[in-house]
């Protein structure tokens, strides 16, 4: 399998602008090398629209209508499969911060099951709540600010307006945990290293290197799948973060072998079918199936975002929607996902609650230890 990764919405670590909100991630899969078996319709359709390359953006609407008969040959030739990967920005930067204050490996007064089982999860939704726009820029300029003076002071300030407004949570359990672990936190501030002072490490936490990660994993479960290998994957190349994608990559191919467990009840990450081929960065002018994936992608995001593409480009690419994968980091997504999951549990036997109330008050005796000078 060949496979054919480009982005949209791309701000970088500035997860603000009202303009793109979304970044997206856009991944063509196809058993054949486009850019042999698909290049003369592509420059067959260059020459019928005068252009040199296929940019969506440029083409509209009107354009892009005029050759759906020609893209929905080089679709059907070349069995050609689009998914799409979608990361909100400002949840993005929530997220970061809960993953960084409530981890329990940082943070004494978070309890074990809290960040270590699906628990997490209501947990991290019930910590959003709390934040109004202008407190998640803050903690997101803490969080990426070089200066851990100025970030701790930033970051001080955040915790204890998020402490300010703990009375909004009604689940007391929640408000307990949550007003534990801020308030500990603020006490501990060397201990959480909440800011990011080192420039590849900030390209990690960065959306594009989660939304890639979302990529890596699509291409594996289409390879799962299907059966088959990954022969190429073709990025389009922009200079400031094709180094950590490669790192990323690199990162889980060493990993393929070894199931990660991250804890009881949550996702096991399994790394086994991971291409186990470098990934090629690569200008959209030297690839066609760089130009074929900016035009589905260029597509579906319209028709996500509920703009008008017409009826025959909606017909062109609804053939994708039962064989195409999508997933999102959003939190609503966390929130339908788990919802559903917490829904669908059986109920607890009686001697299951007595094991899990003993395992909590133990629990509880050890992580109240460090909550005494609070």
């Amino acid at each position: 399998m060949y496979f054919y990764v480009d982005e949209s919405g791309q701000t970088g670590l500035n997860l603000f602008d009202e303009a793109q909100p979304i970044l997206y991630y856009g991944v063509l899969s196809s058993p054949k090398k486009l850019n042999i078996h698909a290049r003369e319709h592509v420059e067959n359709i260059r020459q019928l629209l005068d252009v040199d390359r296929l940019h969506a953006n440029v083409l509209g609407v009107d354009k892009l209508s005029s050759i759906c008969q020609q893209i929905d040959t080089i679709q059907r030739k070349n069995r050609i499969c689009f998914d799409i990967y979608k990361i909100n920005k400002v949840d993005h930067a929530a997220i970061s911060f809960f993953d960084q204050i409530f981890d329990q490996g940082l943070n004494k007064a978070v309890p074990w099951t809290a960040y270590w089982t699906p628990l997490r999860y209501p947990l991290l939704l019930e910590v959003a709540s709390l934040f109004d726009l202008d407190t998640l820029k803050k903690a997101w300029d803490a969080r990426t600010g070089r200066n851990v003076a100025k970030s701790n002071a930033m970051l001080t300030d955040v915790l204890q307006v998020l402490l300010g407004r703990i009375d909004y949570i009604e689940d007391l359990r929640a408000k307990e945990i949550i007003n534990d672990s801020l308030r500990w936190a603020v006490k501990n501030l060397d201990e959480i290293h909440y800011n990011i002072f080192d420039k590849d490490d900030l390209l990690q936490i960065s959306p594009n290197l989660i939304g890639f990660q979302s990529v890596l994993h699509g291409i594996a479960s289409r390879l799962e799948r299907d059966g088959g290998k990954a022969i190429s994957v073709i990025v389009d190349q922009q200079s400031q973060f094709n180094k950590a994608q490669k790192w990323i990559s690199n990162f889980y191919q060493q990993a393929r072998e070894i199931p990660m467990e991250v804890g009881p009840g949550l996702p096991v990450m399994n790394l086994q079918h991971i291409p186990d081929v470098s990934i090629s960065c690569v200008a959209g002018t030297e690839d066609v199936g760089l130009e074929l994936v900016d035009v589905y992608l260029w597509l579906f995001k319209r028709f996500m975002e509920d703009k008008p593409i017409g009826t025959a480009l909606h017909k062109l690419i609804s053939k994708q929607f039962n064989i195409g994968y999508t997933d999102q980091v959003s939190l609503a997504g966390i929130a339908e996902r788990w919802g559903n999951y917490f829904a669908n549990q059986p109920p607890l036997s009686t001697a299951d609650l007595e094991r899990g109330k003993s395992f909590r008050d133990v629990a509880e005796v050890h992580r109240k230890k460090f909550l005494k000078d609070l």
